[in-house]
């Protein structure tokens, strides 16, 4: 059964316990990697400026305390595989689904199933919903 590095739990242990719950279970079946929990401001500045974010520091969801975000992919990670990527985050919103936890994923920010519909991608980012 596959397991969270030590990283990837520090990391993860920075997230909602909803979040924390969902992966927790996901690891279970899926190997995966938490790339980020819990994002400060000059991170956050730096992905803003670089246009990775398009979420100026307070007001994103990995910047809360607990972070209401996070950033996973399947290990061992590979950003050219997308396919693969795709099939893991229907994992992650099928597993949440069961448990009753609202999920939003990055490439599919409006929740309806057509990933094709989105401008702007953040295929790693998963974050809880109120």
């Amino acid at each position: 059964m596959p397991k969270f590095s030590a990283i990837s739990r520090e990391r993860l242990e920075s997230c909602d316990p909803r979040l924390q719950a969902v992966f927790n279970e996901v690891v279970k079946y899926f190997d995966c990697a938490i790339l980020e929990g819990h994002r400060g401001q000059a991170l956050q500045d730096l992905y803003f400026r670089q246009m990775k974010s398009k979420i100026k520091w307070p007001n994103g969801e990995h910047n809360s305390i607990p972070s209401k975000a996070v950033d996973a992919m399947p290990f061992p990670v590979n950003w050219k595989d997308t396919n693969r990527l795709c099939y893991f985050a229907g994992f992650i919103v099928g597993i949440a689904d069961h448990m009753g936890i609202k999920i939003r994923w990055g490439k599919d920010w409006d929740g309806d199933r057509d990933l094709n519909d989105q401008t702007f991608n953040d295929g790693p980012h998963f974050e809880v919903v109120d």
